[in-house]
């Protein structure tokens, strides 16, 4: 079986990049320190669960914060640019992130309620399908199965810092078309614009948007899809036009004000959650729909997101 896994890998992205990502998490999964973009991985700390736990119960907050995660809301949100085509107004993107699945069974039961009623036209999911960062899968794979018989096709996707790249043949099978480091073309009529998604850039840093980004024309539409946000800088330096990101959780747990306690992140809080601008380039953080760690959230509701396009 492993074996069919590696053979199925590098006839989908070559030997190169297969050999490289199994490689990685080879030699770096579950670790605690160095490693990727931030130095410190709590989520790989064999005891964070239960510390985590342990803090919320003794303040007596536990099962609040368990009841919080469970409500899933719908956002929106609208980007606005010259270079959409008009026949692409209007153009809805519904965005998945962090999904956790077998860890936030309450809010994959609440998602699937609420998927038949959406209208959109393409969904992109960004990430971090598993709740470990390590260790067996088949729970994760078996709950994305579930998941995607709601979804309305094309459906997209790219890996999360939770998520080994063992699980892409699989989540192919299931109809997610991974993106990792590659772009595809939507068209309407004469016209298109474009998704790209790459591997992850958080722990694995194994993205390449020079790769993602080197068949598109520039006066053409571009989103990106990456699971963290911190590539916001080269990503708009590449002349990317949107970029759908999660990771952050919008902090999980938070102050009143949805002021966040961590990010897990190396970047500017005003890109932790939300719509935001960098230069000329436009992005969104979905807070998500999962947890990490522990199935609890604070000031900080889990989210699915509907990003409309309209031409300026």
């Amino acid at each position: 079986m492993r074996e069919d896994v590696t053979a199925r890998l590098e006839q989908r992205l070559g030997r190169l990049h297969a050999r490289l990502r199994l490689g990685l998490e080879a030699d770096h999964e579950a670790q605690v320190f160095g490693q990727g973009i931030n130095y410190f991985h709590f989520e790989n700390f064999s005891w964070s669960h239960f510390v985590i736990q342990f803090s919320l119960m003794l303040t007596g907050l536990y099962w609040r914060g368990r009841s919080n995660a469970a409500n899933v809301t719908v956002k929106t949100n609208y980007i606005s640019s010259k270079k959409i085509p008009a026949c692409f107004d209007g153009f809805a993107i519904l965005q998945l992130s962090d999904l956790h699945v077998e860890l936030s069974l309450k809010a994959i039961e609440r998602l699937q309620d609420i998927l038949p009623n959406l209208s959109y036209d393409v969904c992109v999911l960004t990430g971090d399908y598993r709740a470990q960062t390590f260790g067996p899968f088949q729970a994760t794979l078996d709950g994305m199965t579930s998941l995607c018989n709601q979804l309305k096709k094309p459906v997209y996707g790219v890996l999360g810092n939770h998520d080994t790249i063992r699980m892409v043949p699989a989540l192919e099978d299931i109809g997610i078309r991974m993106l990792l480091n590659e772009s595809v073309a939507v068209a309407r009529n004469s016209d298109r614009i474009h998704i790209s998604g790459i591997d992850d850039a958080h722990f694995y840093r194994a993205d390449n948007l020079e790769r993602a980004r080197g068949d598109i024309p520039a006066e053409e539409f571009s989103i990106l899809l990456s699971h963290t946000p911190e590539i916001y800088q080269q990503a708009a330096h590449a002349e990317f036009d949107l970029l759908l990101s999660g990771h952050t959780h919008g902090g999980q747990i938070c102050l009143p004000g949805q002021m966040a306690l961590s990010l897990d992140s190396v970047l500017p809080r005003r890109f932790g959650a939300g719509p935001w601008r960098y230069h000329d380039m436009q992005g969104y953080t979905s807070v998500g729909v999962g947890c990490s760690i522990v199935p609890a959230r604070f000031n900080c509701p889990p989210e699915i997101t509907i990003h409309y396009l309209h031409t300026a």
